[in-house]
């Protein structure tokens, strides 16, 4: 079944990409400052239905390409590697924003705010690459059912993510403010960030393993 290198390993994705900011962090946060915290956790539930949308879809997708086509294994983890890369450069790059510099928002209720939580997940890229192409290359085929692996992993980094994102819609207010105060710190978030997500990238474009045992 998943060995434990392979959760530690998407274990610490997952950390990396609800940590860089994106439209979900944008978004919740945004929400939380503006309307408060419960507005903030109806819209985290929002993008928890997202998360498993997406899960669901890679389960059996995963699982048919693999046995279809098992060449694609090398693609989608290359790929993969190399939307960390992106995402580190962002993060890095010069006048990179903090997403806890909220945006005003008017206040919505919590039909919309479910919605718009369940819709910005579905729509962030960063999820629909990590499904699609990070997803897969912790998957090792000959440690069992593709499928069973692809959920427990999914589930690892929903979990992840759900537990990182309550946790910054509760202190939203709190780190927005403090993290206004002191650009310094935000800079330091975002290049800590940046570095770890740029080191698990070489890492896993360097690592041959599962493309030999994924390329017949």
């Amino acid at each position: 079944m998943v060995s434990v290198g392979a959760v530690l390993g998407m274990s610490l994705v997952a950390l990396g990409l609800v940590l860089t900011p994106g439209p979900n962090m944008v978004y919740l946060v945004s929400r939380s400052v503006t309307q408060g915290r419960r507005a903030g956790l109806v819209s985290l539930l929002g993008v928890a239905v997202g998360f498993l949308v997406y899960l669901a879809a890679a389960v059996a997708g995963i699982a048919t390409v693999f046995v279809l086509v098992p060449p694609l294994y090398v693609a989608v983890k290359l790929a993969g590697a190399a939307y960390l890369l992106w995402l580190a450069w962002q993060t890095l790059r010069p006048g990179g924003r903090s997403a806890f510099t909220p945006t005003p928002l008017s206040p919505d209720r919590p039909r919309r705010l479910f919605t718009m939580g369940l819709v910005t997940n579905l729509l962030n890229p960063k999820i629909a690459i990590l499904y699609m192409s990070l997803l897969p290359q912790f998957i090792d085929p000959a440690r069992g059912h593709v499928a069973v692996q692809s959920l427990l992993l999914g589930l690892t980094q929903i979990s992840i993510a759900l537990t990182v994102n309550g946790l910054i819609v509760l202190t939203a207010g709190t780190v927005s403010a403090f993290l206004t105060r002191r650009p310094a710190w935000a800079r330091a978030q975002r290049y800590v960030m940046g570095s770890v997500l740029a080191g698990l990238a070489v890492r896993i474009a360097a690592d041959r393993s599962r493309a030999a045992v994924a390329t017949p």
